[in-house]
């Protein structure tokens, strides 16, 4: 479960698969340049931040992870998130959530959760995804309209009554790069799809802006130089009091960067036809953002696109994904300078495609047409997103889908009082009653229990409960039949449980002692066996009667 794919794909490795994992690798790191420098400036970072957390992130995931072909690095989805805590918390800030969720993710692939994650709800996934979406897009209208003001605001209403007051700055040399970069993404798959269209979009618009001499800004105006070198190691500092601040978002990176990596490596094994190791890569994951956070990088997940890019030039390996790390280190060693010419609307244009994939419309419109409970955590989930914080957006989102499921299972559970004559009923012997649970018996549903345990008619001798239908129960639903039985016991009224067929339901009854409580024999495989069972105890109960009045018949009266 442990072992990283590389060391069980080097078993059978070849000449000729390493030919192809090359050139995947060098292709996928051509297309990651403009994606890495877009997101880090996205996120509130400077650019070589972006580059830093692709080789360091993207070489360990490739190292370490579970997946055959994951590529990773900064994404799209981090960058709502990132924004967030470099705008209230600055970069150092950021640099100790990264570390923090890195030891998250750890935790949950030791712990074996990498399954648990897959079942996290597809409208919350749908809802917080389409918001990052148009919080993207938002925050790419000032450098795609070329706007002469200053800082964007952070809220996202904000950042369109802002828009709204500078519209008459527009630079129209800037939306006309803009458009160009778009047009160029969408169109260059239907000529080719050897070169990625990011890139000559890129080298088309920095040419352009260079040669021409247009007033539009470039990385450089706004940053400056990109160093040409690896940055130091350095640790974040830490102190209870950072980490008290942090604790929320780096779960919100955590959960975000399991939940992403995770369905990319998904995506990857339904190109490939292969099986990716959930817990090794969230492990692998885990310690990427640990080193990314020591070299003043961001957050790193799995990359779906990165990664559908390198399967599709052939890429089959984790070899691939190291080629895809040492290739942007190259590029930023040796042509980093050339990187300061990118116009901003050309980034931002590149981001507002990336936007456009993310949107997942049609996956937002199929779920506003299914289940209500599905469409209030859609729209709960998304607009939270757009309009508060990603945080409180996956937090509420998840309580929400716990909430709806938890009330969806209440409503399924009932309990119901099974008359004589019933079609799988043999006839019952007088004084007593038959009640049937169906569905699971836990804290939400114990009320039902009870209530219906409340007896209109005369309390019974002996009362079956039929758990056929009963597939789990809790510590609420073991407590609710304890009672129950130590209330019947008080007015001599037997209990029969009938037809525990969960395993689940047993061994917790089991372990509760309360079968022992109840008696063996008043445990039965099926409901004739606890019919008869009832017959045998009625009438042990009129042989006791009679032989109580017999007694009562013989004491003597006093004088």
């Amino acid at each position: 479960m442990f072992v990283p794919k590389l060391l069980t794909t080097l078993k059978s490795y070849n000449r000729q698969q390493f030919g192809k994992d090359v050139m995947a690798g060098v292709i996928v790191g051509i297309v990651a340049l403009p994606l890495a420098i877009a997101f880090a400036i996205a996120s509130g970072v400077s650019p070589e931040k972006g580059l830093y957390t692709a080789i360091i992130a993207g070489f360990i995931i490739s190292v370490m992870g579970g997946s055959r072909v994951q590529i990773g690095g900064p994404t799209g989805a981090f960058i709502v998130i990132v924004y967030g805590i470099v705008q209230t918390y600055g970069v150092d800030g950021l640099l100790v959530a990264t570390f923090l969720a890195g030891i998250m993710l750890i935790v949950m692939g030791l712990a074996r959760l990498g399954a648990v994650i897959k079942f996290i709800p597809y409208p919350l996934i749908t809802g917080f995804t389409s918001g990052i979406a148009l919080v993207i897009f938002a925050s790419q209208v000032k450098d795609f309209l070329g706007l002469d003001m200053g800082a964007v605001p952070a809220d996202f209403v904000g950042k369109w009554e802002s828009y709204f007051q500078h519209i008459r700055s527009v630079n129209f040399y800037a939306l006309a790069i803009g458009f160009f970069t778009i047009l160029t993404i969408r169109l260059t798959p239907k000529i080719t799809k050897v070169v990625p269209g990011s890139l000559i979009a890129l080298l088309v618009a920095t040419v352009a802006v260079s040669w021409l001499q247009l007033p539009v800004e470039t990385i450089g105006s706004r940053f400056g130089a990109i160093p040409a070198a690896f940055p130091s190691l350095s640790v974040p500092h830490i102190d209870y009091s950072i980490i008290r601040n942090m604790v929320q978002p780096a779960f919100t990176i955590a959960l975000l960067g399991g939940i992403e990596s995770l369905l990319s490596a998904v995506v990857a094994d339904g190109m490939i036809g292969g099986k990716h190791k959930s817990n090794m890569e969230l492990v692998a994951q885990g310690t990427a953002n640990i080193f990314s956070s020591f070299f003043g990088g961001i957050p790193a997940t799995g990359a779906i696109a990165r990664t559908a890019t390198n399967v599709r030039n052939g890429g089959r390996t984790p070899v691939a994904g190291i080629v895809h790390a040492f290739t942007l280190l190259a590029i930023m060693l040796f042509a980093g300078k050339w990187a300061t010419l990118i116009p901003m609307p050309a980034l931002a244009g590149i981001l507002i495609v990336v936007a456009w994939n993310m949107s997942e419309w049609e996956s937002f419109a199929s779920v506003m047409k299914g289940p209500k409970n599905d469409r209030v955590i859609l729209l709960v989930t998304f607009l939270l997103t757009v309009l508060v914080d990603l945080t409180v957006a996956i937090e509420i989102g998840m309580v929400l889908a716990a909430f709806l499921f938890m009330r969806h299972m209440i409503s399924s559970s009932k309990v119901s009082r099974q008359e004589e004559g019933s079609a799988d009923a043999p006839p019952l012997p007088g004084g007593t009653e038959v009640f049937e649970i169906t569905g699971p018996l836990f804290f939400g549903a114990v009320h039902k229990f009870r209530d219906a345990m409340q007896f209109s008619r005369q309390r019974p001798h002996v009362l079956i409960i039929r758990m056929r239908e009963v597939p789990i129960i809790d510590a609420t639903g073991i407590k609710a039949i304890r009672e129950i039985h130590r209330e019947l016991a008080q007015h001599q009224t037997k209990l029969v449980l009938s037809e525990i067929v969960s395993g689940q339901v047993m061994q917790e009854l089991k372990s509760a002692r309360l079968l022992f409580a109840i008696g063996k024999a008043n445990v039965t495989a099926t409901f004739p066996a606890a019919v008869e069972r009832s017959r045998t105890l009625m009438e042990e109960w009129a042989d006791e009667t009679r032989q109580g009045s017999k007694q009562a018949g013989q004491i003597p009266r006093q004088s």
